[in-house]
C-alpha cells in the first residue's frame, strides 16, 4: 500500500495522499469498489485515469473505517452518499490526495511541476497577481500554486462560469515548501468572500487545501 501522507490539521480537516505506485491490477486487488463505481472506473480508456480512480478509492478505504460510497453532483462536485462528512478529491498520474471535514466545506488540488504552467497566467491571472510574479526560476512553481489554489476554490464554491482571473484574487506570496495563503472570491454580485490557504511541495508536486 502507498500511503504518503496522513495529516490531522487543526481546524479538524484531515488531508490524505496516496503515491500511485501500484499497477491497475494490483489497485483492483487492494480495493473494494461498490459495483457502479467500479462500473464508471471501468469506463475510462486511459489506463492511467483507472489508476487514478482506483487510487481514490484506495485512499478512501485507508481513511474511512466503514465502507464509503463516493458519487457525484451534477457539477462534478463530489460526495460520500452515506456519509455527512464533506470532501474534496484531486489527482495527478503519480499522486492522488482527498481532505475531508465533519462540518465545513473544502477543497484541494494538485499539480506535478514537472507541467509548463506558462498558459496560466494569460488565462487565469489579474493584473496584480501578474505583477506579482517573480522573473527567476521559482516563476513555474509560483504559477503552479497560484492555479492550486484557484481551482481548490473552484471546487469548495462549486459554481458554475467562474472567471479565474477576474473572481479568484490571491494576495502576493514567496515560494516556500509549505505556507499559507489568503485570497478573495468575488461573487457575480460583487460580495467577497475571504480565504486562507495551505500549501506543501513535495516530490515535485504542488498542494494546495482550504477549509471553511
Amino acid at each position: 500500500m502507498a500511503l504518503y501522507l496522513r495529516k490531522r490539521l487543526d481546524n479538524k480537516a484531515e488531508i490524505a495522499v496516496w503515491q500511485i505506485t501500484e499497477t491497475e491490477e494490483e489497485l483492483m486487488n487492494i480495493t473494494s469498489v461498490p459495483t457502479d463505481e467500479l462500473e464508471e472506473i471501468m469506463l475510462f480508456r486511459s489506463e492511467s485515469q483507472r489508476r487514478q480512480k482506483l487510487a481514490v478509492r484506495a485512499l478512501i478505504n485507508e481513511v474511512f473505517e466503514e465502507k464509503m460510497y463516493l458519487n457525484h453532483h451534477d457539477n462534478g462536485k463530489p460526495y460520500l452518499e452515506n456519509c455527512a462528512t464533506t470532501i474534496s478529491i484531486t489527482h495527478t498520474e503519480k499522486y492522488v490526495a482527498i481532505i475531508i471535514h465533519d462540518d465545513e466545506e473544502v477543497g484541494i488540488d494538485i499539480e506535478s511541476l514537472d507541467r509548463n504552467f506558462a498558459a496560466v497566467e494569460k488565462k487565469a491571472l489579474s493584473e496584480d497577481e501578474i505583477e506579482d510574479l517573480e522573473d527567476d526560476d521559482k516563476k513555474n512553481e509560483q504559477l503552479a500554486i497560484y492555479w492550486c489554489a484557484k481551482e481548490a476554490i473552484f471546487k469548495r464554491m462549486s459554481q458554475n462560469r467562474v472567471d479565474f482571473a477576474e473572481q479568484i484574487e490571491v494576495e502576493k506570496f514567496n515560494v516556500r515548501k509549505e505556507g499559507e495563503l489568503e485570497a478573495t472570491f468575488i461573487h457575480k454580485d460583487e460580495y467577497e468572500e475571504e480565504f486562507e490557504l495551505e500549501y506543501m511541495i513535495f516530490d515535485r508536486h504542488v498542494l494546495v487545501w482550504l477549509v471553511g
